[in-house]
């Protein structure tokens, strides 16, 4: 008996829609990217890391409680690069600042900025580089010298050892360099640093011009032949030389190298804006441009993850920093110099008030205490009561 076969038609699968072949071909593609982009991240920030300048200056120092953050920012008036090389004629000349012999190793620009470890308001102390204070190793003298000097005494043992390497004597010069002047700064006002940054004079030229322009505000015009500022009153954006003009200013301003700290706050707030504002994280061609300038002219701590700091920085911009010139009683003389006379025990309390351990003490717990507002004004550089004129963030200065 033959058996009846019945014959099957093959099922055919209906073509995906053009719709879900859409779907697919984006889940696909935003996969591929997603891979391609962390893979890129993390390229740039080994690159970072690789190549920044890392000092071991802060080992073993004590670090901040309640999961604070201090850094200190340090901008010397260096017209040398980080081997001790003169810098190339045409940034000399951009500069506006002389030749490599002039300016030393003068930590010109000193700023704490503390940033509390519950997401609160960050705050960032100016140190006026003239303030007289005891430098440890040394005894009392400008706050801004400590590194230099120090740096001169290594070099000076180093080469009554034998060692006659011109990189060398540079490299463990500044080294001491950084640990004196992370020292003094420390001793000075009563709290731990936690990480440090140091920039030379290029730099501030260089970071303007990685971020296209820094903006800034005035409230008059200036025009200064020594540093090169010439600028309008009112809100504007400078270019990497007009920058470095800007914060180098002091002569034709009331308050002289008082009024240059505020410069020098006004261009981080407006460095930091412009940080955020620039889409510099989402742009691989602006942050490669930032991470040649971080290998070119500053130097940190080893071991900060500066591109997790750079991403915290959002929280610097926007106002949400409060800015405070430490004062000083009044000036005199040492050694034929000006100086910045300074109560060490005031400074201390000051300090302790506004991100001490009171100061840091959660809501409810023993110390805890409202936002204790401005510093108390006291001598020439207390601050105005009057609030600054401020311009989406960016504070007008002299």
């Amino acid at each position: 008996m033959s058996a009846h076969r019945r014959k099957t038609t093959p099922t055919r699968r209906r073509p995906p829609s053009r719709r879900r072949r859409l779907v697919r071909t984006l889940l696909v593609t935003g996969c591929a990217l997603a891979v391609m982009a962390g893979g890129g991240a993390w390229y740039l920030y080994r690159d970072l890391a690789a190549g920044i300048g890392s000092s071991k200056a802060l080992e073993g120092a004590e670090k901040s409680k309640f999961g604070d953050t201090n850094i200190l920012l340090m901008g010397l008036d260096s017209r040398r690069d980080q081997n001790g090389e003169e810098l190339p004629a045409e940034v000399l000349d951009q500069l506006h600042a002389g030749s490599s012999d002039i300016g030393g190793y003068n930590a010109n620009t000193l700023i704490l900025l503390h940033v509390p470890g519950d997401g609160g308001r960050t705050q960032a102390f100016s140190v006026p580089r003239d303030d007289f204070v005891d430098i440890p190793g040394h005894g009392k003298d400008k706050i801004k010298k400590a590194y230099g000097l120090a740096k001169a005494r290594k070099e000076g043992q180093l080469a009554a050892q034998g060692v006659k390497d011109a990189r060398q004597l540079e490299r463990e010069g500044r080294e001491a360099g950084r640990a004196a002047q992370i020292a003094t700064v420390r001793a000075f006002l009563g709290v731990p640093v936690d990480h440090f940054a140091e920039l030379n004079l290029a730099g501030f030229l260089h970071l303007a011009d990685a971020l296209g322009g820094v903006p800034v505000c005035l409230n008059k015009a200036v025009k200064d032949r020594y540093s090169g500022a010439d600028f309008p009153a009112g809100p504007q954006t400078l270019d990497g030389r007009q920058s470095l003009a800007f914060v180098r200013q002091r002569h034709g301003l009331d308050g002289g190298d008082l009024d240059r700290t505020k410069r020098q706050q006004a261009f981080l707030a407006g460095a930091t804006k412009k940080l955020n504002s620039a889409g510099t994280f989402t742009d691989p061609a602006k942050l490669i441009r930032l991470i040649d300038v971080a290998k070119q002219d500053v130097v940190t701590d080893q071991g900060w993850d500066l591109l997790s700091f750079l991403k915290q920085a959002k929280s610097l911009s926007g106002g949400r920093v409060r800015f405070t010139t430490l004062p000083v009683e009044g000036f005199g003389r040492n050694l034929g110099e000006d100086i910045n006379v300074v109560d060490d025990m005031k400074i201390k309390r000051l300090i302790a008030e506004q991100i001490g351990p009171k100061a840091s003490a959660g809501p409810g717990e023993p110390g805890a205490s409202a936002d204790p507002g401005p510093p108390p004004s006291s001598g020439p550089a207390a601050p105005s009561p009057a609030a600054p004129k401020d311009v989406g963030g960016i504070p007008c200065v002299d």
